[in-house]
């Protein structure tokens, strides 16, 4: 190599040179990099697909497989029964497991290619058919049920729609699992998520939208959005999901169907995935999601046995109190139309109406109620607390991989630096209130003495809201459930909107959803003149994110006390029946 002094005239390298091509070759690499990295994403995405369409194959094959061997099955009639006649016919043995699941299953993948519903069939399933019939035992004996996505099953993936955790399969079953699998049910279907579980659509980059099953425009709703689908489109009689913030009561809502969200490891946790582990301000809640509410308790009654105890020690023995569930005495029902921090769409108001009526002639005693210093619930509690690490953990789950359009809105306020955030908070706080609200609690807390507080201030808020719930001496309490069915693109936009279920995840009181109606061409004309409670921009994008909803489901939340998850599955029950008797569903 020359030296400096042996370089010809004028070549002499100079500090400008030097910089620009050091900076040539940094920027050089850098689009390397990214460009090997999106390589790797899109080939990590590529094979999940790959996965899932070769699982549906398999599963479309057996059965094919079956129908030829047995041509004469009337899979119509299987599929319209009910959960708690299925069971009879299994048990009896006039209908085999074998039966049950090629059935199911052939719905499920008929259904999931309409909606995107499905994200695996699970063919351990027909493998297990052997093992049932042998034993033939279990309150769930023969009957398929499928699975949200972040539920552990050995061997798959439990994805909550991020990329980086595309294979990593489980290396043993969830507690539900293995116990839904002793008490003879076969896990046979995982379905689909949105982005990270914190969000209400139903989206992500992996396996796209899932679609609601009554108007294929209008999102499905999540996180179990999924569950919600399949079972509302009849490729599922029974299924799995979790909630931290309505993911099985908006799905429900949105689809038509019934849910449940029990009060916290009333049903064991363990070997289910999130994307905001460790937070303890609201914690998640695992629940059944079915077409009726004598399904959703025979779950209940189903997974809470000696098994689930035994298998995790920290979920209190409480086996499933019938009684409660099946008493007939009037009940004191408090309920509230508007929360005061969402106005409901006109249906949601007409179905709460309604319901209230027909309780009243029923017997019951229903008395107004309004919850307390809900704007601080939602911001300075809920929201503050889930995202308390400022979003750190979440948008650790978000490094790998695209950002889906459904959830982008949601999460470009956690990007923002802490100082930026708190400088658009006062900047909004004089003309949306709520947004300003939103926008601090974002920011999380800032050290532990901190959080420490904001633990405090929960339980404080839990006790305000019980001396509430105890001064009108209430049994139960009846209040709307967002809906109809979104269009798609608006739940990033619509944090505001989760008010009437979140609030029951930070107080942990037990809830579930029960369809009562459809949206009306009155519902319709009378949500043109929608304004909200506020007027603000998220009033305006509430009115257009329930617009052309005609005809869709709309939903009720009936809600207990913590640990009196029968009694409001009761009253879940009791609704079901006054509508159904009405004769309007």
């Amino acid at each position: 190599m020359l030296s400096r002094e042996q370089l010809p005239l004028g070549m002499e390298p100079s500090w400008k040179a030097l910089l620009t091509a050091t900076a040539c070759s940094v920027s050089v690499s850098v689009l390397l990099l990214k460009w090997v990295s999106s390589r790797r994403v899109q080939k990590k995405i590529q094979r999940a697909k790959l996965r899932r369409d070769t699982s549906f194959q398999r599963a479309e094959n057996a059965v094919q497989q079956f129908r030829e061997k047995y041509p004469a099955t009337d899979a119509a009639a299987i599929l319209s029964l009910s959960l708690s006649e299925l069971t009879k016919k299994l048990e009896e043995g006039s209908l085999s497991p074998e039966t049950v699941l090629y059935t199911y299953m052939g719905k499920a993948v008929e259904v999931s290619k309409k909606l995107n519903c499905a994200t695996e069939f699970l063919l351990e399933s027909c493998d297990q058919l052997a093992e049932a019939q042998a034993h033939r035992e279990g309150l769930l004996y023969g009957v398929p049920v499928s699975i949200k996505d972040n539920l552990a099953y050995e061997g798959h993936d439990s994805t909550c729609g991020v990329i980086c955790r595309l294979e990593q399969p489980a290396e043993m079953d969830s507690v539900v699992v293995q116990v839904l699998k002793k008490q003879g049910a076969i896990p046979f279907v995982k379905t689909n998520v949105p982005q990270a579980l914190l969000s209400y659509d139903c989206s992500n980059p992996i396996f796209g939208q899932t679609v609601n099953p009554h108007n294929p425009q209008k999102t499905s709703g999540g996180s179990s959005g999924g569950e919600g689908a399949l079972i509302a489109g009849g490729g599922s009689i029974l299924g799995l999901g979790t909630d931290i913030g309505g993911s099985i009561r908006i799905p429900s809502s949105f689809c038509g169907i019934c849910g449940f969200k029990p009060t916290v490891n009333r049903l064991s946790m363990h070997g289910s995935s999130s994307s905001c582990q460790g937070q303890k301000s609201v914690l998640p809640s695992l629940g059944p999601m079915a077409r009726d509410v004598n399904s959703l308790a025979l779950c209940m009654k189903a997974l809470l046995c000696e098994e689930m105890f035994a298998l995790d020690p920290r979920v209190p023995p409480i086996p499933f109190n019938e009684q409660v569930y099946l008493s007939s005495k009037p009940l004191r029902i408090g309920y509230y139309e508007n929360d005061g921090y969402q106005m409901p769409s006109p249906s949601m108001g007409r179905a709460l109406r309604e319901t209230r009526e027909l309780l009243e002639k029923a017997g019951h005693t229903l008395v107004p109620f309004t919850p307390p210093r809900i704007v601080h619930a939602m911001h300075e509690l809920a929201l503050r607390g889930v995202l308390a690490d400022g979003a750190t953990t979440l948008l650790s789950n978000l490094k790998e991989g695209p950002i889906d359009p459904s959830f982008r809105d949601q999460t470009i306020p956690y990007y923002l630096p802490h100082m930026v955030k708190k400088i658009l908070s006062f900047l909004l706080q004089p003309f949306y209130p709520r947004m300003a609200a939103a926008m601090r609690a974002t920011c999380g807390v800032s050290s532990v003495s901190e959080l420490w507080r904001q633990h405090t201030d929960v339980e404080e808020y839990c006790y305000e809201f019980m001396a509430e719930w105890r001064k009108r001496d209430l049994d139960v309490l009846l209040s709307p459930i967002i809906g109809p069915a979104y269009n798609f693109k608006y739940c990033g936009k619509l944090t505001s909107a989760l008010s009437y279920s979140m609030l029951y995840n930070l107080l942990n009181l037990p809830a579930g959803v029960v369809p009562v109606s459809v949206v009306t061409e009155d519902d319709e004309e009378e949500l043109k003149h929608f304004q909200g409670n506020y007027g603000d921009i998220w009033d305006r994008f509430f009115k257009k994110a329930v617009a052309g909803g005609q005809g869709l489901p709309v939903a009720v939340q009936c809600v207990s006390l913590p640990w009196q998850d029968e009694l409001c599955l009761r009253f879940m029950r009791e609704v079901e029946q006054l509508v159904r008797d009405r004769g309007n569903m």
